[in-house]
This record gives structure tokens, sequence and C-alpha cells, in this order.
């Protein structure tokens, strides 16, 4: 069956990164912020990483409070409180290649959103913050196309 964005809403979904501290924590919160307790929702990487303090500025421009994540690997989430998600979205190559892992052993389903890395911007502060902004805001874009009900 073919399902358009917005048809399906999973009842728990995993983001997934290269580490767990840019794109899938930003994804988690945003879609955290817009759908609340509606859907669970939770992030993770490959390889544990370091907080990010561009992640915070640009998400604090929007009002979202991030400043509380850790870094966690989907090895740390599984141990912590086991992976029981129907959606794994992974936003690198190689968290797709680990979300495509879990399919042997989880009944979930994975949707690739291959998203630009903003660290690899070069610049002023400003410009490494614009990179930032423009991941966070095509991630807004998605996860309310994606998860949003059709009235």
């Amino acid at each position: 069956m073919d399902e358009t964005a917005g048809e399906k809403r999973p009842q728990a979904v995993l983001f997934l990164c290269g580490q767990n501290s840019i794109r899938s924590p930003m994804a988690a919160a945003i879609a955290r912020h817009y759908f609340g307790k509606s859907i669970y929702v939770a992030s993770a990487g490959v390889r544990k990483g370091e907080i990010d303090p561009f992640v915070t500025t640009v998400m604090d421009e929007i009002g979202i409070d991030i400043s509380r994540h850790r870094p966690m690997t989907v090895e740390e989430r599984e141990d912590d409180e086991g992976l029981n998600f129907d959606l794994a979205i992974s936003l690198s190559p190689q968290a797709h290649h680990r979300a495509l892992e879990l399919t042997r052993k989880l009944p979930i389903d994975v949707e690739y959103w291959p998203t630009p890395d903003p660290t690899i911007a070069e610049g002023s502060r400003e410009q490494k913050l614009d990179a930032y902004r423009t991941v966070r805001d095509e991630l807004t874009r998605r996860i309310k196309q994606r998860f949003s009900t059709k009235g």
C-alpha cells in the first residue's frame, strides 16, 4: 500500500544520525515540540558525539530548549529503554545503514531523509549558524509534512 505523508502516523519514532549531536537531536526536539505526547520520539547516533553549542543556539531561536540533550548511541538507547519504535528515520548515510541493521531483529520501518552535515560549513560564525538554521528549517518542514494528520 502506497502511503502519502501524514496518512499513517507511527506511535514511536527514533531519529538516527552519525553522532547524535546535531541532526537527530534537532529532529527529535522539533517533533516533540509540534506533536507533544501524540508520538513518542527519541534520538540516537551510530557512535557517541559531543554536545554542539550551535545546535542549542539555533533551536533557542525558535523557542525549543535542547540544552539537556546528551548524545547517546543506538546501543545505549537499547540498554536504557529498549528499541520499541515502529519507525526509524535516518538522517545520514551511516545512520541509514545502522537503521537497516535494526530491521533484522525488530519490526521497524525505516525512512531515509538525507540531511546535510552543517559542521562542514566554513566562514564566519554567522555563516556557520546559517548552515545549522538551514538544517533545522528543513527538518521542521519534513517533520510537519510527515506527521501532520489530515483533517
